[in-house]
This record gives C-alpha cells, sequence and structure tokens, in this order.
C-alpha cells in the first residue's frame, strides 16, 4: 500500500517542472509515509519527458518517481489519468506552477488521515507574481486558483456554492473512484474550446455522492503566476470560458426536475447582476481590467445555457 501520490499533470511544463520537483524531493516530516510522485504528460511538444527522467536518475529510492503519458490534451483526461495510475490512499494534484510548501504532503497526509469523511480538500494558495497584480485584483484572484481562506480549517457547505481548486487539490481515491464519471462534460481541450472549470466538476460530484469538502491552510501552496496571465487579452478569455460553463457547473447541483425552475432563477439573477454591474462601471469598463472581467464572466452566465445546449445538440 502506497499513502500518498502526488500527482503532477503537465503540458509543455520543462521550464516549470523542475521548482515543483526540487520541492517535492525536499519534502520533511515523512516519517513512515510511503509516497510516491507521478507526472503526467499531456501530450508534451517540449523536453518534459526528458526533465523527469533526468530528476529520476537521482531521485530518493524511497519515493518513486514515476512518469506516464496521456495522449488525450485536456486538463481532466490527464487527472483521469492521474487516478488510473495512482497507487496512493491519497491522489495530491499540483499543476506544474504550483510550489508546495515543505510540509505539503506530511500535512495533507495528516489532514486526510483526522477527516475521515472528507473526499477532498484544498490548499492554501498564494501568488508568486512576475509582476505586481492590477489595483483590485483581490476581487478576481479566486478565479486564478488564488485561494485564501483564513487560518483555520472550513468545511465547505453545499448551499454556499464555494468550491476548492484542483491547483493543491487532495483527494482520497476511493471518493474519485466512486463519484467521478470517467468523461467529464467540461473537457478543457484550450481556451478554443469555451470550456473551464472541469476541476469544479469533480469536487462537485463528489460532493453529491456524500463525501464532505474542506479548506485546509496547513497545506500552504505558491502559484507562480507570469506576466502574461495578467494581461487583458488573457484574463477576459479565461472569465469567458468560466462563464460559458457556469450552467453545467450550476445544474449539477438540482435534480432533473429543479433544473429549469434553476435556470429561470439564474437568468433573473445574472441579469439583475449585469445591470447593475454596467451602470456601476460603464464609464471606466475600458480601462479597469477587473471590472471587465466581471462584466465578460456576467455577460457569458447568462449565455452559457445556450452555449452549452448547442454543444450537446452538435457534440463539439
Amino acid at each position: 500500500m502506497v499513502d500518498f501520490t502526488v500527482a503532477i499533470p503537465t503540458y509543455n511544463g520543462e521550464e516549470r517542472l523542475p521548482d515543483v520537483l526540487d520541492r517535492l524531493r525536499s519534502q520533511i516530516d515523512l516519517d513512515n509515509l510511503s509516497w510516491e510522485v507521478i507526472v503526467v504528460d499531456n501530450n508534451s511538444k517540449d523536453n518534459t519527458a526528458k526533465v523527469v527522467q533526468d530528476y529520476q536518475a537521482e531521485w530518493p529510492a524511497h519515493c518513486p518517481l514515476r512518469y506516464c503519458l496521456e495522449p488525450r490534451q485536456g486538463a481532466s483526461f490527464a487527472r483521469q489519468r492521474a487516478v488510473t495510475e495512482a497507487k496512493g490512499t491519497y491522489i495530491g494534484f499540483l499543476d506544474d506552477d504550483n510550489v508546495p510548501a515543505p510540509n505539503w504532503v506530511a500535512a495533507a497526509y495528516a489532514f486526510g488521515e483526522t477527516h475521515p469523511e472528507a473526499g477532498a480538500f484544498g490548499s492554501r494558495i498564494q501568488g508568486d507574481y512576475e509582476v505586481a497584480p492590477p489595483e483590485e485584483f483581490k476581487r478576481i484572484a479566486c478565479y486564478l486558483a488564488i485561494i485564501e481562506r483564513g487560518s483555520k480549517p472550513r468545511l465547505y457547505q453545499p448551499k454556499k456554492r464555494m468550491f476548492p481548486p484542483g491547483a493543491g487539490l487532495v483527494v482520497l481515491r476511493q471518493a474519485w473512484l466512486e463519484a467521478v464519471p470517467k468523461r467529464l462534460f467540461l473537457n478543457n481541450t484550450g481556451k478554443e474550446a469555451g470550456l473551464a472549470s472541469e476541476d469544479l466538476e469533480v469536487v462537485l460530484h463528489i460532493q453529491k455522492a456524500g463525501w464532505e469538502l474542506w479548506y485546509n491552510p496547513e497545506m500552504q501552496v505558491q502559484h507562480k503566476i507570469p506576466h502574461w496571465r495578467l494581461e487583458r487579452d488573457y484574463l477576459v478569455s479565461v472569465f469567458r470560458c468560466i462563464g460559458l460553463s457556469s450552467h453545467h457547473i450550476r445544474m449539477l447541483s438540482f435534480a432533473a426536475w429543479q433544473r429549469p425552475f434553476a435556470f429561470l432563477m439564474y437568468l433573473a439573477s445574472d441579469l439583475r447582476k449585469l445591470v447593475l454591474h454596467f451602470l456601476k462601471y460603464r464609464k471606466v469598463i475600458k480601462n479597469d481590467l477587473i471590472a471587465a472581467c466581471e462584466m465578460e464572466l456576467l455577460v457569458n452566465n447568462i449565455i452559457s445555457p445556450f452555449f452549452l445546449w448547442r454543444k450537446r445538440l452538435l457534440r463539439i
């Protein structure tokens, strides 16, 4: 038996992976803990495989470092492959730009062992910015997996509709296998697909199956944010995809007979929020990046049901 698997899905991660692997190689407080690391190469075109091979040559024998290739493009396929390959009771997901604290593995395993009803639990994630983020960035930071929800563990209540992101997420492998479909609807194959939030789809399935979701501040991660991820075109495209995917995430919480009523409720609420936001920011929205991102989200929340119905109908 392996206690814990660290899974790192990556695409063209040759420059980012070393920081993550170096930190994992120097994890502390791991007495009597059996663990492994798996790098899931999501069809990279660079030297990702060679980077992992070089690390394997000098990797500590007590913690296997494994490599596998997932040729189906998309984060959800890479994570599903990690679950299939993993031997651990728990699987901790780190993106290739997530640098964990020295005790991240130990803190994650300890939390899981003391919270047996937890099917998944997320990290406290701080941004490591290449350039200073724009003013009022904290209003949208959570959409880039920057998560600060206090210094105490917190249970995500289903009614509040707050969820941990996939970055720094730890799942009980049993919960994933029991609750998460083999193929998710929100298979993000790139921004051109108009989809996002496949990590939220995962945790919603786990929560719906009766497992608890938690925030664990003892699991700390530095999320590296390069300058281009703070540029207007990139951020607006992110919020467009999140908005276009929102209808699917929302409806997962409802029974089939409830969904028409929920759709109308959300549509009315979104229209109200959009009008209020426009009235508040209409004079500055061209120059206020944060307000523009929020506007993009609100507009595409409204478009989302029709966009996703078309995708299902045409199977695109």
